[in-house]
Formats: structure tokens, sequence, C-alpha cells
């Protein structure tokens, strides 16, 4: 049988929510599990009682995206695990292409390329992202840079018990620090698929907290920059003794 995978939504008063969640129970893949993690939501939780029979709905007090994820990690009963924000939409094949896809390559954590929306679920930019083919480059770009779309990510659940949750410390740059923690140890595999739809908004919080998470990322970049440096020097000097 294929496996599991489990989508977690955080919610925090997001009007957007209904089309999340129902790009979720959407999807082609037969084994998925639907947890909506609302982090004390204020309003707009009335959108998510027409589907409570269908997901599970977690409800905890306000701490930022990164408890709500973590809460959804925990409580997750999939072997894979997919983050969707309460804003965005999956793609109907998202889950099943991107899985086989995994179980291909037998990879532990891939992402893929996204389609921009606007705030009327229009699509104002087709295929965003650039595909990275070796993992010496995904490191370096990545060193300089977040040029991962978290809702893209399709990760195995083990993955969380070697490396740890997401810090909640940071509040804006918790999936940056994440992903670089996981690839120090872990290939990031690129999907070349348009696979979700990311809803650009006023409310959203990379424009309402722009200079908070320009600070975080400085903090991340400089956390990780050393270890970086290292693993690209190691894996360089790995690839020239292997085309020697």
């Amino acid at each position: 049988m294929l496996p599991k995978v489990t989508i977690i939504i955080p919610f925090y008063n997001c009007r957007y929510v209904q089309s999340a969640i129902w790009s979720a129970l959407a999807q082609t893949h037969p084994h998925v599990e639907v947890i909506v993690v609302d982090d004390g939501s204020t309003k707009y939780t009335e959108l998510i009682e027409p589907y409570k029979g269908r997901i599970r709905y977690i409800r905890k007090e306000n701490g930022g995206t990164a408890t709500a994820l973590n809460a959804g990690i925990r409580a997750a009963t999939g072997e894979y695990i997919s983050w969707l924000s309460s804003d965005d939409m999956y793609d109907p094949k998202k889950v099943e292409a991107q899985l086989a896809f995994m179980l291909e390559k037998q990879a532990y954590i891939s992402c893929t390329r996204w389609n921009l929306i606007d705030a009327e679920g229009t699509i104002i930019h087709y295929n965003v992202g650039n595909p990275i083919r070796s993992r010496i480059e995904f490191l370096q770009t990545m060193a300089k840079s977040c040029v991962i779309n978290g809702c893209t990510i399709m990760i195995h659940k083990n993955i969380f018990q070697e490396i740890g949750l997401f810090d909640e410390a940071l509040l804006y740059t918790h999936d940056y620090d994440l992903w670089l923690r996981v690839m120090k140890k872990y290939e990031m595999h690129y999907l070349d698929m348009t696979l979700i739809n990311y809803r650009v908004h006023e409310n959203m919080g990379s424009i309402q907290h722009g200079k908070e998470q320009q600070e975080e990322v400085v903090l991340v970049k400089r956390k990780h920059r050393q270890d970086l440096q290292r693993l690209i020097q190691e894996l360089a000097a790995q690839q020239g003794k292997g085309q020697s």
C-alpha cells in the first residue's frame, strides 16, 4: 500500500482557509490525512466547520506558525509530511506526483515549483523557481537566500526525529532554518513541476513584517554559514576525486 501523507494547515484568522482545505481534501492520492491547526484564531473559524468531519482539527493558544506546524507534526500519523499555508492551494495531483517522485529517487525531502496567485485566486506568475540539479549548487544557493517555498516541501517524518522540529523562537524564518538543518544531512531533491498556488495579498506575513523577517534571515545565515561552507568544500573535494 502507498504511504500515508499528512497535510498540515496552520490557520490564524485567514479568510482563504476554505480554499486551502478544499485543495487538500481534493488530492488524488488515496491515503491523505488533513490536519488543521488553529493557532488561537479570533475570526473565520466558522469557515472550517463544514469540513470537520473530514479533517483533524486542533485548536491551541496563539504562538506563531512554527508552533502550529510543530503541533501538527506531533499529531501526524502519515509517513510523509506536507505543509499548506491557509491562504495557498495545492494542485490536485500535488501529493501523488511528489510522493511518486520521492519514492523513485529514495528521497527524504523534496520541493517543487509554484504559481503566484492574487487575492482573488487569479494566476499572476506561472512556474516560479529555477531547477537546481546538484547538491552543491543547492547548498550554495540556500547559503545566500531561501529559494524554497515551504508549501512545496514534502518531507519524511523520520527526519524530524533526527533533526528536530521547527525552531519556535524564529517567528518568520523557521522554515529557512529547518531546510538548512536538514540539507546538512540530506539531499534536497527538486521536482520540476508546478504543484501549488501561492497567494500574494496585503495581509500576508512577509508584507506585514518584512523588516523583522530580514533581520531574522541575517541571523539564520550567520548561524549556518560555517557548517555550510565546510560541507560544500567536502562535497567539492569528493566530486573532484570522482572525476580524477
